[in-house]
């Protein structure tokens, strides 16, 4: 087989919010390429707000290895010399297109797309905005092999009138979440614009069968981070860091499996890498899951490093996440849900009324996934964990010592001209390592 097209449909804050990952919403196109393609449903994001997110998926490294760990329009930036997914696509000869949106870069071209469309004016990344110019690209012959990424912006918050909410009652409610009017009602205003994303994801499947590049397409659909609720994105609980992650296509991407260890949507740079027969760089965080797709019981990692810096502010987080455990270390002072960092909705106001913002964030948070999956129960101060506790929070200070993670030098400060709140102080966790920058 010649090099492969690839095109890549992502999303803001769509969690893991479609049919095919149990949720209960009608979402027939992306369910059909899980059941033609591989539905990977156990994968996750390194950060879960969108810039940092990003740059990884189209780096392979997490936020502070790229550099990116803050967003984009803030005034964060990656480093300059890491390489990014379509500039070696389009070094290695791939024609790399961007339709819609990105936010990894003010310029879209620094990512390495040598076609940038996008329709005017503030909905220019519209669903109803962006798919005339995919059509457009897909009905011309394009050339070959190509890169097309595929950004659409209507999950995030504000949602438009674009597409109809879903009936409330017909709504699942995750456990992690109340099951009241208001947060249905919330829920389903979400649902109809996932269904609007799943629409989409059908017409581009539709045109690349139509234009005979189906066979020799891998067509992926993701998203960058968890919904924008309360407790999920802009937090390191599994409802911020899990994703979707689809995908159909030729040689590897075909016959409906599903894959259920622990991936990172890090692993898309690699993956997409060596699928295009294209030299892999050394030391990324990522790793290609065509090794898991030939035999899904191969030798794989059984932990992830999840991390926040910035958002809308400041709030350091670090944290692991294994099969069965997750350990979150806050490194500011900070409540359990931090309002500037949480998108302005109806569940958030309910939220407040009720007076999470004003619950007390532990430096240390463990929750035992296996007995409480929707990590209720801190059990960072129980002496029956403190041997979990020690190992977990000792595999954190090595990865950090290891990437040379900025907080290890205390605070961070943000780029000059960043738009951004929240120093707040560092929390001196004490344990029987030599760790004096935490005082710092």
């Amino acid at each position: 087989m010649s090099q492969p097209n690839i095109l890549v449909v992502i999303t803001h804050d769509s969690g893991r919010r479609f049919g095919c990952y149990g949720t209960g919403v009608d979402t027939p196109h992306v369910d059909r390429l899980a059941e033609e393609g591989v539905c990977f449903t156990n994968t996750f994001c390194s950060a879960p707000q969108c810039s940092a997110a990003r740059a990884s998926a189209w780096t392979g490294l997490t936020p502070h290895r790229n550099g990116l760990i803050g967003l984009t329009h803030l005034g964060f930036r990656m480093r300059p010399d890491v390489p990014r997914l379509a500039g070696m696509l389009a070094d290695a000869g791939y024609h790399t297109a961007l339709f819609g949106f990105q936010h990894e870069e003010p310029d879209a071209h620094r990512m390495g797309y040598r076609q940038v469309e996008r329709a005017e004016g503030r909905q220019g990344h519209r669903i109803r905005n962006t798919l005339p110019l995919v059509t457009r690209f897909l009905e011309s012959a394009p050339a070959r092999p190509f890169y097309a990424c595929v950004g659409f912006s209507e999950t995030h918050r504000p949602y438009p009138g674009d597409h109809r909410p879903v009936d409330p009652e017909s709504v699942t409610v995750p456990g992690w979440l109340p099951d009241e009017p208001v947060v249905r009602g919330d829920l389903a205003a979400l649902d109809g614009m996932i269904r609007g994303v799943d629409s989409a994801v059908g017409e581009i499947d539709a045109l690349l069968r139509k234009t005979g590049l189906a066979d020799d397409t891998l067509l992926l659909y993701t998203t960058d981070h968890g919904i924008a609720f309360p407790r999920a994105k802009a937090t390191l609980r599994d409802p911020g860091l899990g994703v979707a992650l689809v995908a159909r296509g030729p040689g590897a991407f075909d016959g409906g499996a599903r894959i259920d260890r622990m991936t990172s949507t890090m692993d898309l740079t690699p993956t997409l890498l060596q699928f295009a027969g294209v030299d892999v760089p050394d030391e990324l965080d990522g790793r290609s899951l065509l090794s898991l797709l030939a035999d899904p019981n191969a030798p794989w990692r059984d932990h992830l490093f999840p991390e926040m810096t910035f958002h809308a502010a400041y709030d350091p987080m670090r944290g692991i996440r294994t099969e069965r455990w997750k350990y979150i270390r806050s490194f500011a002072d900070r409540p359990m849900m931090f309002l500037p960092n949480v998108d302005d909705s109806p569940t958030k106001t309910l939220f407040m009324e009720r007076g999470e913002h004003r619950i007390e964030r532990p430096a240390e948070l463990l929750y035992d996934l296996g007995a409480d999956p929707h990590e209720r129960s801190n059990l960072s101060a129980d002496p029956a964990h403190a041997d979990v506790l020690a190992e977990l929070r000792g595999r954190v200070q090595t990865w950090m010592e290891e990437t040379d993670d900025p907080l290890l030098a205390g605070h961070v400060d943000p780029p000059q001209g960043a738009h951004v709140t929240g120093a707040g102080a560092v929390h001196p966790i004490e344990d029987d390592t030599d760790d004096d920058w935490r005082k710092n």
